[in-house]
């Protein structure tokens, strides 16, 4: 079936400017640190210290003074325009955040009480999802995400690996909830203990973590999520 539109539009839009905003900024950024660089030495060394927000709040605050050469002063307006640049898009992005988690606390609020699961993660599973009955169940959600097992045995080794197909933005959700509970989660890391000690891999871990995962936001979202989302 076809994704429905209403409030999984929204929330579809709303994570595309966002991720946008998020790629504008780190570019900004790279070409501000790019322009301190080779800034003249006094000003570089003055913007080189501290972390990249603090650089971000100091260059922004930059001025010229008529003591300066036409090289200081025009390095200073560019510096000053890029670091605003980038600061304007991440109070860009923040707004998109905050629109997307009421959309997300409008639609499913069950999913943002699970561990490591946020607005952001959870927008993406109600956009891949979209809807009660679209996917026809939890295997076809998984399939749908790239996390479904694909048998890969050799041999007397019987092991799966990992799919390279599907929705990969839905995918990268899943993974970042999995990483997430990696580092976070004491249920998660006891089961990632027991698997390693088992012989299993990293990799192998982590796609058993995203099938389980896939499984669990399924039946949520198909449970808890009201019916604005189909609109």
């Amino acid at each position: 079936a076809p994704r429905a539109r209403g409030d999984r539009e929204a929330l579809r839009v709303l994570t595309t400017a966002r991720s946008g905003a998020i790629v504008a900024r780190t570019k900004a950024i790279g070409q501000l640190k790019a322009l301190i660089v080779n800034a003249p030495q006094s000003l570089r060394d003055q913007l080189r210290r501290g972390t990249t927000d603090e650089q971000l709040q100091r260059c922004a605050r930059l001025r010229t003074l008529p003591s300066h050469t036409t090289e200081h002063r025009a390095t200073i307006r560019a510096i000053r325009g890029t670091a605003r640049r980038a600061l304007a898009l991440e109070a860009e992005a923040g707004e998109y955040e905050t629109e997307i988690e009421q959309l997300v606390v409008a639609i499913c609020p069950a999913l943002l009480d699970r561990p490591g699961i946020g607005a952001i993660t959870a927008a993406q599973f109600l956009i891949s999802w979209s809807h009660p009955g679209r996917i026809r169940n939890e295997a076809a959600f998984a399939a749908l995400a790239g996390a479904a097992p694909i048998p890969a045995s050799s041999g007397t080794v019987t092991r799966h690996r990992l799919s390279r197909a599907g929705d990969r933005q839905l995918n990268r959700a899943l993974h970042t909830v999995a990483l997430t509970r990696l580092r976070i989660h004491e249920p998660t890391k006891a089961y990632a203990a027991r698997r390693t000690a088992e012989g299993k891999s990293s990799r192998e871990i982590k796609r058993c973590l995203k099938r389980a995962i896939a499984r669990e936001v399924f039946r949520l979202m198909t449970h808890h999520a009201k019916g604005p989302v189909a609109a």
